[in-house]
């Protein structure tokens, strides 16, 4: 039966992550960062002062709501919860060790345009939110895909259709990268550290996972809040030391990662051609695994912040891909490629990287730096950085559940979602990671496709924010919402950042 699983996942897996994804995949992140006018590059001090700076200095950012939305912070924690996983670690290792150093310089490029490709699903999903039955904002590929792209003309049918397809492929996503492949990267490391059984684990987590998310989104982002800035400011100081102690062979890290991004000498030893071809398509596709850019995910728990301003949120959604790819699965890069687990010089991996496989690699580098402490140590850090995942991606299916069943069908959905905790903590850990690619890029065509046909609406309320707001020009009256009710009562709500 598994073979069965695998020989189907394999064939829809070369289709959905094949070229003409990739290239799409590429194409809407540059399209939006030139109609943006290289917004991550010519606002970079506005928008960090609008997000991390904006952290320590607006109370209204990370001040709790009354009501059913979350806090800026809330929100921008839930969705780091559920993009900064094992793909940071596990998916980077996993890079590496298929595409050779190169894949790096790939991940690097993917995402500096996916800022801008996640900063657009953002402001589309604020500016086609709605509330549900329950008070709570509901937004997300699926709204902009049946209100936006369906009130084209002549699109209805083919918006409703892109929608419930993307809202099936993200509820079947939430059970492979957000559970199964996490859980059995925890189970694993945590096994190879402390010896404990793979099964013991799973049981943990599936009382640990189901106290949490039976509480809804409160108590989900309650828990990220305190848990995201810690587990990845430890994560950090752990690669920073690294690092430090093997500072001296930096330089030909950065080589090796060039010279493989061109394949000047393949990874694998093959043709040149094809050697640039498997460090594009393993850091493209781990890097989209690990910040999400593209897939429409994180806007889903976006939508649920008090914010009012459709670009100050797509601007934490700029932040959200810099924290996860441009700095922690650069520190995870450099410290396993400094470590020694990698030969710079053929970029394959040595014969104790090999034996460990790609699934423990960093714990390999951990251990090979500061002994047993170091397998502990990351055992640890991917044990919280999974955790995370799993709690951020129950919210991501429950709103997929919502949209297709209602909001009645939300719990039956948590307490699967739960259940399949133990299904992962058994899993063969390659199937688990081929199935949450497979899911990825399934979910990934049709937000895609939204945010190409609705990008003019994005550059519309970009420029009307630069306008009103940066250059002061108090003519022109603010964009937050495509509907005249949320309009007006937006307008009317007194401003946060005013109080």
């Amino acid at each position: 039966m598994i073979q069965v699983i695998t020989d189907i996942n394999g064939v829809i897996n070369d289709a959905v992550w094949g070229w003409p994804a990739l290239i799409l995949l590429a194409f809407v992140g540059v399209l939006m960062t030139c109609l943006t006018g290289f917004f991550q590059l010519s606002h970079i001090g506005h928008w960090f002062k609008k997000t991390i700076g904006a952290i320590f200095g607006e109370r209204h950012v990370v001040r709790h709501t009354g009501d059913k939305s979350i806090s800026q912070f809330q929100s921008l924690c839930t969705a780091l919860a559920a993009t900064v996983g094992t793909g940071n670690i596990v998916g980077v290792a996993g890079a590496i060790a298929v595409g050779g150093p190169g894949a790096v310089f790939w991940m690097w490029l993917i995402a500096f345009f996916g800022m801008m490709t996640n900063y657009s699903e953002n402001v589309l999903g604020i500016l086609y939110r709605r509330k549900n039955s329950e008070g709570e904002w509901s937004g997300g590929a699926m709204y902009y895909l049946r209100d936006g792209l369906g009130a084209k003309k002549g699109c209805k049918t083919i918006g409703l259709i892109l929608a419930g397809l993307f809202s099936c492929f993200c509820l079947l996503a939430s059970f492979g990268i957000g559970n199964m492949s996490q859980v059995n990267s925890m189970v694993n490391n945590v096994n190879h550290a402390f010896g404990i059984p793979l099964i013991a684990t799973g049981i943990f987590l599936f009382f640990a996972v189901g106290l949490v998310i039976v509480g809804g989104l409160k108590r989900i982002a309650a828990m990220t809040e305190k848990l995201v800035p810690f587990m990845v400011i430890l994560y950090l100081i752990g690669t920073l030391i690294i690092i430090a102690l093997h500072i001296d062979t930096i330089p030909a890290v950065f080589v090796s990662i060039f010279k493989g991004a061109f394949a000047l000498k393949s990874a694998a030893g093959g043709v040149v051609g094809a050697g640039i071809a498997k460090a594009m398509q393993m850091g493209m596709k781990r890097g989209v695994f690990s910040n999400e850019a593209g897939l429409g995910s994180s806007v889903m728990v976006h939508s649920n912040s008090n914010v009012k301003e459709p670009v100050r949120q797509g601007m934490w959604g700029i932040f959200e891909v810099f924290a996860d790819t441009i700095v922690v699965c650069t520190l995870t890069s450099l410290s396993l490629l400094s470590s020694g687990t990698v030969d710079l010089a053929t970029g394959k991996l040595t014969a104790a990287a090999e034996a460990v496989g790609s699934s423990s690699l960093m714990s390999l580098a951990f251990e090979q730096t500061f002994g047993k402490a170091g397998a502990i140590f990351v055992a640890i850090a991917i044990l919280l950085f999974a955790y995370s995942t799993v709690l951020g991606w129950s919210h991501y299916g429950s709103k997929a559940c919502e949209y297709i069943f209602g909001t009645k069908s939300v719990m039956p959905y948590r307490i699967i979602f739960t259940i399949i905790v133990l299904a992962g903590s058994v899993l063969e850990a390659k199937l688990a990671w081929d199935i949450s690619d497979t899911f990825n890029g399934l979910m990934m065509i049709p937000n895609l496709i939204g945010v190409l046909v609705l990008s003019p609406q994005v550059m519309a309320c970009t420029r009307n924010y630069v306008a009103r707001v940066i250059h002061k020009d108090s003519s022109v009256k603010p964009m937050y919402s495509v509907f005249p009710d949320i309009q007006k009562e937006q307008e009317e709500a007194p401003d946060p950042e005013m109080e």
